[in-house]
């Protein structure tokens, strides 16, 4: 018996990982015969709940114990392990304890849940496959160097900043590009723009990024696909009540450091939590020396205006109010970083 976990978050990438095992495990056997796929239901999904997920143990744990049909090995896909509890899982690993030769156990992840130690030691000694990186400039050059096509520093650029988050795309578009092109072609920004398709999900994080630079054209244009962009990893756009949250939680952080005993970037890692890396902390520094006590309290002003707006208090459209406040957030930190009358020293 082999043991293997697909792992990844996006679940394009993790799909194409889970395919191309198959491919090795089946080695031109036929897949209807080989191949039980089963899927462990979610907490909240209407799978039976707990009974549920015991009888699709019970149902992967049978088919892992009978002897292959007609091929030379079974192969059982179990999907969504993440869902299972320690009890629920005991019968996965007494047969993993003493598993039949003739089986190829594949546990597939579903992106979400804490995984129990029984299982996840189990996976130590199996054979773990999914990308390695699933950043999309990562994900991009792996494509391109797979289908023998090449793209300058600028089209890669723009195919990462035009994708975001959603690298699952990378290999479709690579795909038809190099059949467009041809192996070997050498691509800039105008051969690569015309099959970009929609703009992907975005990090959160770059809104705020953007506000504290001062951009609002960038500022605006994020919030833009924060608010319509859908992608496996976001599969909902965020409303602006979520903004308005994301950035009043951001703020909330600024006015920690808002301190004249906070000088220092390790200072400012602990006013926040002491956690992780201390980059964040430097960046919110930067941002609270740029604003000033001043330009802080105008930017709370502003969002607590938003709120009102949002909550009905004008019968300003809800996009239009976070448009607006992004605006003047990023305007506000713009004058502040030329040293104009938005900033405002500590007092």
């Amino acid at each position: 018996m082999s043991l293997y976990a697909v792992k990844g978050t996006d679940p394009v990438l993790r799909s194409r990982a889970l395919a191309d095992l198959l491919d090795e495990l089946l080695a031109g056997e036929d897949r209807s015969l080989a191949v039980e796929d089963l899927t462990v239901p979610g907490r909240g999904d209407d799978g039976g709940g707990a009974e549920g997920r015991e009888a699709i143990v019970a149902a992967a744990v049978g088919s892992a114990q009978s002897p292959p049909f007609m091929t030379a090995r079974r192969i059982v896909l179990l999907r969504d392990y993440e869902h299972l509890t320690t009890d629920e899982a005991a019968p996965l690993l007494e047969y993993l304890a003493d598993p039949l030769d003739t089986t190829d156990l594949v546990l597939v992840a579903g992106g979400a849940g804490r995984v129990v130690k029984g299982l996840t030691d189990a996976i130590k000694h199996g054979r773990t496959v999914g990308p390695d990186s699933e950043k999309t400039l990562d994900v991009l050059q792996e494509a391109i160097s797979a289908a023998g096509i090449g793209l300058d520093g600028r089209a890669s650029a723009l195919v990462s900043e035009h994708l975001g988050e959603d690298a699952g795309r990378v290999g479709a578009l690579v795909e038809v590009l190099a059949a467009t092109y041809g192996a070997g072609a050498r691509l800039g920004v105008e051969e690569v723009e015309p099959y970009l398709g929609e703009a992907g999900s975005v990090p959160a994080y770059t809104l705020t990024n953007a506000i504290e630079q001062g951009d609002a054209a960038a500022a605006l244009a994020i919030l833009h696909r924060l608010l319509t962009v859908t992608s496996p990893r976001q599969p909902k756009p965020m409303h602006p009540l979520q903004v308005l949250g994301l950035l009043t939680a951001r703020y909330r952080r600024l006015l920690r450091l808002d301190d004249p005993d906070i000088v220092t970037e390790a200072q400012a890692h602990a006013a926040l939590g002491g956690k992780g890396s201390t980059f964040p902390a430097k960046k919110a520094l930067e941002a609270v020396r740029g604003l000033g006590s001043d330009g802080l309290r105008r930017a709370v002003d502003l969002l607590h205006r938003a709120d009102l707006e949002l909550k009905g208090a004008t019968a300003l459209d809800p996009q239009a109010s976070i448009e607006v406040l992004v605006a003047r957030l990023a305007d506000l930190s713009s004058r502040s970083r030329g040293g104009g009358r938005g900033g405002g020293g500590r007092r």
